[in-house]
């Protein structure tokens, strides 16, 4: 079982599906104010959704191709944050996070991409993260901003957000670089 300790507060644990119910719970609770960036909100109407997508985290976990955890804080679900992909070959993780609306503005996210980062570089020995977010997501974009990531360029149409596309900022870390900061 993966858990990584990052404080005090936050940790962050490999997903299980005895979570589901209250992962779910924290999805609908969030759901307008997600729906907003992802385009899987219409698509997890139940629990059963949710559990889905545990089962499908699990199997890309189990074939070392990502890694899906449930944000800890205070021993709470908030959240979740991942290596969406990891691409062996190139050694480039792709982070991807989303919190629930109670738990925004406190710095957890920033944290727990910091962990995530520092993870990658020093413990998976890879040698780039990138995370991307849309264009208008400021809150998102906020994150990679803070802790330093290279503004890469943008990606034009890059993702279908239920009736409209929207473009992406692609943003870098070098394990170099993170490691001489």
């Amino acid at each position: 079982m993966f858990v990584h300790k990052i404080d005090e507060e936050l940790s962050l644990k490999l997903v299980e599906l005895k979570d589901a119910e209250r992962v779910f719970e924290l999805t609908d609770a969030s759901r307008e104010h997600l729906r907003e960036w992802l385009p899987w909100l219409d698509m997890t109407t139940s629990v059963e959704d949710t559990k889905a997508f545990i089962k499908s985290s699990r199997r890309g976990y189990a074939d070392n191709q990502s890694l899906t955890t449930f944000i800890l804080y205070n021993g709470e679900i908030v959240g979740t944050a991942s290596y969406n992909k990891i691409d062996w070959t190139n050694k480039i993780a792709y982070i991807g996070y989303w919190l629930g609306k109670d738990y925004q503005s406190q710095g957890i996210m920033t944290r727990v991409a910091k962990a995530l980062t520092d993870y990658a570089f020093n413990e998976l020995g890879l040698n780039k993260v990138d995370i991307t977010a849309a264009v208008e997501n400021m809150k998102s974009r906020s994150i990679p901003e803070r802790l330093g990531f290279v503004n890469e360029g943008c990606i034009r149409q890059a993702e279908w957000l239920y009736d409209h596309y929207v473009d992406h900022i692609v943003y870098g870390m070098l394990a170099n670089d993170w490691n001489s900061q």
